[in-house]
C-alpha cells in the first residue's frame, strides 16, 4: 500500500462521501474509489459498507482508521525532516477568492515556486466564499486558504494580512454619487448587490448593519466579489464592499462611507501546517507587510 491511498481513505472516512472526498483531495473520484478498492484488497476485507443512500465504516474500517492516521502523521513527520535539509517538497492546496485582481496572487504564487521549486501549488475557490474556505482548512481538504470572516474561526493559525474599510459603490446618476460620504442608513431603502451568503465581505457586513439595526433588501447576489461594481453599473442596486475588492467599473463611483467598517483579509491553516504551508505563509505575510 502507499500513503495517497490511505489519504483516499482517510478522507473518505471522514467525509463519508466519495465525491466530497475526491474535492478534499483534489482527485477524480473514480480515482479514489479505486485507490480504497486496491487499499481493501491488500487488508482482505472491506473499509466500508456501500450503498445508493450512505456510506459506513464497517468495524474493520474504523480499526484501520486510527493506524492510517499515525501512519500519514509519522509520514509528514518524515517529509518534515527531509525538508529541513534538502528543500521543500510536497505540495500546497490553497483556498482563493475569485477575481480579485486587487491581490496580485500570480506574481506571489510565482516568488513562492522560486523560492521553493520542489512544491506544486494547488489552487481553487469555494463556492460559498470564506465560510466555506475555512471548512475546508479544518477538514484538511486545502492546506491554506484566503478567508475574510469577522472574528475568528477555532482550531486555524491566523496571519493577518490586511484591512480594508468598506466604502460604497454606486450607480454614477445615484442622488448620492456626489456625496463626500455616505450611510448605512441613507441606503438601507435601496435594492443591493452583494456577495452571497458565507462570503467573508457579506458576513461583516450584515453583522454591523444588524448591530445599527438596518434592514436592507438583496436583490441581486453572486458569487464573484469581482463582478458587483459591474452589476451595480447596470443598475441593479447598490452595494458596500471593502475598498480592497473593488474593481472599478464603468458607470459608478465609489463613495466613502460615514461609519468606519473593517474588513480583515487573514491567510489561515491548520494548528499544525505543514513546512510547505508555513513557507507560503510567511511569503503571504512578507509581500502584505504584516507580520
Amino acid at each position: 500500500m502507499d500513503t495517497r491511498q490511505l489519504e483516499y481513505f482517510v478522507a473518505v472516512a471522514d467525509e463519508l462521501n466519495f465525491t466530497r472526498a475526491a474535492d478534499r483531495v483534489f482527485a477524480a473520484q473514480s480515482t479514489v474509489s479505486a485507490g480504497v478498492r486496491s487499499l481493501e484488497r491488500e487488508l482482505g476485507g472491506d473499509l466500508f459498507e456501500r450503498d445508493r443512500h450512505r456510506v459506513r465504516l464497517t468495524p474493520l474500517g474504523r480499526q484501520v482508521l486510527d493506524a492510517a492516521r499515525t501512519t500519514l502523521e509519522a509520514t509528514e513527520r518524515m517529509r518534515l525532516l527531509a525538508d529541513s535539509t534538502g528543500g521543500l517538497r510536497g505540495e500546497v492546496r490553497v483556498g482563493i477568492f475569485t477575481n480579485l485582481t486587487t491581490i496580485d496572487l500570480p506574481g506571489i504564487m510565482g516568488e513562492f515556486h522560486e523560492r521553493h521549486p520542489l512544491v506544486d501549488l494547488r489552487l481553487g475557490p469555494s463556492p460559498s466564499g470564506s465560510t466555506g474556505l475555512a471548512r475546508d482548512v479544518r477538514l484538511g481538504r486545502i492546506d491554506v486558504a484566503f478567508l475574510g470572516l469577522p472574528g475568528r474561526v477555532p482550531d486555524l493559525l491566523y496571519r493577518d494580512l490586511a484591512v480594508s474599510p468598506f466604502v460604497a459603490v454606486l450607480p454614477e446618476e445615484h442622488p448620492l454619487a456626489g456625496a463626500q460620504s455616505v450611510s448605512l442608513a441613507e441606503l438601507a431603502d435601496e435594492r443591493w448587490v452583494d456577495a452571497r451568503e458565507g462570503f467573508g465581505n457579506r458576513a461583516t457586513l450584515d453583522r454591523a448593519l444588524d448591530e445599527r439595526g438596518i434592514a436592507r433588501r438583496v436583490s441581486t447576489e453572486l458569487s464573484d466579489l469581482g463582478e458587483i461594481p459591474r452589476f451595480v453599473a447596470a443598475r441593479l442596486g447598490v452595494a458596500v464592499m471593502p475598498e480592497l475588492t473593488v474593481l472599478r467599473a464603468d458607470g459608478t463611483v465609489v463613495v466613502p462611507l460615514t461609519e468606519r467598517i473593517d474588513w480583515v483579509l487573514s491567510a489561515v491553516a491548520r494548528t499544525r501546517p505543514s513546512a510547505a504551508a508555513v513557507a507560503l505563509l510567511d511569503l503571504l505575510s512578507e509581500r502584505f507587510g504584516a507580520h
